[in-house]
């Protein structure tokens, strides 16, 4: 693959960091068999990255996102707002921080402020 400089690529990164109380071996068992399935599922090229990492000894965990672009992100969202999915996601999980790496429109800003996120926009890098 080709290295290039400064090539802003509309990508979009989500960084969830959350808690949770419940425990480790269900918590496991919702993101392997139940919440990644339904992602995969969906079959959308747009979505580059959707990986779990947990920290057992303190119940803490991040879930990163990628994506092609704001819009296939926001897509996403509206597919799975308020779906089992999710309203078990919420059940299970505290978010503690949410940050968006990349440029999202205004109307998915204003959607997203209930979750208080960091958003940082692109400036450069090797890509």
């Amino acid at each position: 693959m080709k290295r290039s400089l400064h090539k802003h690529t509309k990508n979009v990164t989500v960084v969830i960091d959350v808690s949770f109380t419940e425990e480790i071996e269900i918590i496991k068992e919702y993101i392997i068999n139940e919440q990644c399935p339904v992602i995969y599922s969906l079959n959308d090229d747009g979505i580059i990255r959707f990986e779990w990492y947990l920290n057992e000894a303190d119940n803490t965990a991040t879930l990163i996102e990628r994506f092609e672009n704001s819009d296939v992100w926001e897509e996403l969202g509206n597919k799975v707002l308020g779906s089992p999915i999710n309203i078990k996601f919420r059940e299970l999980f505290k978010v503690e921080s949410l940050t968006v790496l990349g440029d999202i429109n205004d109307s998915f800003k204003e959607k997203l402020q209930a979750m208080s996120p960091i958003i940082k926009t692109y400036v450069g890098g090797i890509n």
